[in-house]
């Protein structure tokens, strides 16, 4: 039976645990700090904590999901996984327009 390691593995068609390890570390560094650049980008495009929720909600897909991307890229480009994220981030946007690749 495979451990959770090795279907990521194999899910992800890469080649070591530690790439896998890596991977993660990139999904959990881009999340932290989209943490701490979300609150100034919206603030700078006049998105409060009290703004409406749907004035957030449009802000959350108009800015935060392409700074996530851009965060996403930079991070796995900076851990050397740029290959890996530049291929998943066109996955995620074919799923999101509804083509298939």
């Amino acid at each position: 039976m495979n451990n959770w390691i090795d279907k990521l593995k194999q899910r992800w068609n890469v080649k070591s645990g530690w790439q896998v390890a890596i991977i993660l570390l990139t999904f959990a560094i881009t999340g932290t700090s989209f943490l701490y650049v979300k609150t100034p980008v919206y603030e700078w495009f006049g998105v409060q904590k009290d703004s409406q929720l749907w004035i957030r909600i449009v802000a959350f897909f108009v800015l935060g999901l392409p700074i996530y991307q851009i965060l996403l890229l930079m991070w796995g480009t900076l851990l050397g996984q740029f290959h890996f994220f530049w291929n998943f981030e066109k996955r995620m946007l074919y799923r999101m327009i509804g083509k298939r690749k």
